[in-house]
């Protein structure tokens, strides 16, 4: 009799600790990032009355007997399934589609989450503002004045120097895809019948010196006389600033003028096309041929309006104009039956900004956009994955920890080894479903109810037990 009072004990005890688990689910029904918990039961050990007993000549085998002594919890799970993403157009919001953990930084250890509501503290470093947790990924590096992100090397802080400066930068190259127009629009007054009409075309573009000041590059492009297919072009920068500091150098080596290379110190070149418009080849002022396999002609020019050098000597800027590449229409100098342009696809140079803004990819690449119109990699966020992430263990406020059972954390940009995308502007919310919690309520509650009726009516026969020596 006394078993079943304890078999519906242990009932009562683990039914109530479901219950708290579907109750705790559903207070974080609209937790960010939440995976939601479930219970499993296993019965106890059981008390065997009689053994079993093999086949023999005369009889068959007999099963065992055997009286359950209870129930116990299994398992209480966490389930890591994904939750719908919700959007908040917070920049600094992330949520993660698939497998992985943001890293964050307490003190010296690592914890990890899939709640990505983060912000800026006041010195720039990436953060959950509700604990003050850091975001962890790797920063870039300059190397070779390029942002360069090693994604072997450890994760740290991530910093966004909101209001830092981007230093001016010169021009070093001045990338020319324009079209001369082939076909003359008018006839000369008195021209010959198929007499060739020398064709007229301007082209300018603003360049940067090293301060960041701007400068004007003009282009003036003319049909050789007696040639359909080569133009002259004459090179000048600021045009409309006569006297010093305009000498045009042209470089047949291709490099840098002072670098290496006989200056020519000449103002024009020459480009050919052939009859499908496409160019051919292009010398500079003095008729020597450029490199046929770069198309660049290397312009140095005096920088107006800026104080000499320490030795009186005025400043010197160099740039590459390139032209494009022999044979190709795509980002070259064309000559087609269509109107003459000035597209310049590619110019280098910029004046001095402020960091304004910034934007996350879906690999995690923290892009800085400042007011100069320049865009610069700053950072990318790191995330992780577990063999087993079943086994990590909650650590409240929406962190885990490792534990021996979960594995190491195996950390990768987003998108690698099997983990998943960042969606910025994002938060995944919570994955509890309360049709499913609210069913699971109902379950929990009728067990509860049944082990509670076995308790009293096991009471009841104790009690009639105990009247039978009346």
């Amino acid at each position: 009799m006394m078993r079943s009072l304890y078999s519906s004990v242990s009932g009562l005890q683990n039914h109530q600790t479901r219950m708290d688990v579907v109750g705790n689910n559903l207070a974080n029904v609209n937790t960010i990032g939440f995976k939601k918990g479930r219970v499993n039961f296993h019965d106890l050990i059981s008390q065997n009355v009689q053994g079993a007993s093999r086949p023999t000549e005369e009889l068959g085998g007999v099963n065992p007997k055997q009286v359950g002594l209870g129930m116990s919890i299994a398992a209480i799970d966490t389930v890591h399934t994904q939750g719908s993403m919700q959007l908040t157009g917070v920049m600094s919001d992330l949520a993660i589609i698939g497998e992985g953990f943001f890293i964050m930084k307490s003190g010296e250890m690592n914890l990890y989450t899939r709640a990505g509501a983060f912000g800026l503290d006041e010195q720039g470093t990436l953060v959950n503002p509700a604990n003050g947790m850091r975001v962890q990924g790797w920063q870039a590096q300059i190397v070779d004045n390029v942002p360069t992100i090693n994604t072997s090397s450890s994760v740290g802080d991530l910093i966004i120097p909101i209001g830092a400066k981007d230093p001016a930068a010169a021009t070093t190259t001045v990338k020319m895809a324009c079209n001369l127009n082939k076909m003359t629009p008018e006839i000369e007054e008195g021209a010959s019948p198929g007499a060739i009409i020398r064709g007229r075309w301007t082209a300018t573009v603003d360049i940067r010196d090293a301060f960041g000041g701007i400068h004007t590059l003009r282009l003036d492009f003319e049909r050789r006389p007696g040639e359909v297919n080569r133009w002259d072009c004459s090179v000048s920068v600021d045009p409309e600033i006569s006297g010093e500091g305009q000498t045009i150098v042209t470089d047949t080596t291709n490099t840098r003028a002072g670098i290496g290379g006989e200056e020519t110190n000449m103002n024009n070149f020459i480009v050919e096309f052939d009859n499908m418009g496409l160019l051919t080849r292009v010398e500079d002022g003095a008729g020597n041929e450029v490199n046929q396999e770069l198309l660049q002609i290397n312009i140095g020019f005096d920088v107006a309006n800026t104080l000499p050098n320490p030795d009186g000597t005025p400043v010197r800027q160099n740039f590459l104009l390139n032209l494009g590449t022999v044979g190709s229409p795509e980002n070259s100098l064309t000559q087609y039956a269509s109107s003459s342009s000035s597209k310049v696809y590619e110019q280098n140079g910029f004046g001095m900004g402020y960091l304004t803004s910034y934007r996350i990819d879906q690999s995690g690449i923290i892009t800085g956009v400042f007011s100069n119109g320049n865009n610069r990699t700053l950072g990318q966020v790191a995330l992780s994955t577990f063999l087993n992430p079943g086994g990590l263990e909650k650590q409240g406020e929406n962190v885990y920890a490792v534990t021996p059972n979960s594995g190491i954390a195996r950390i990768d940009p987003a998108g690698i080894a099997g983990k998943g995308k960042i969606m910025a502007g994002n938060l995944e919310m919570s994955n509890v479903d309360l049709a499913e919690q609210f069913t699971d309520m109902i379950v929990t509650q009728r067990g509860f109810q049944a082990n509670a009726r076995t308790t009293q009516t096991a009471d009841q026969m104790l009690q009639e037990l105990l009247t039978l020596k009346r």
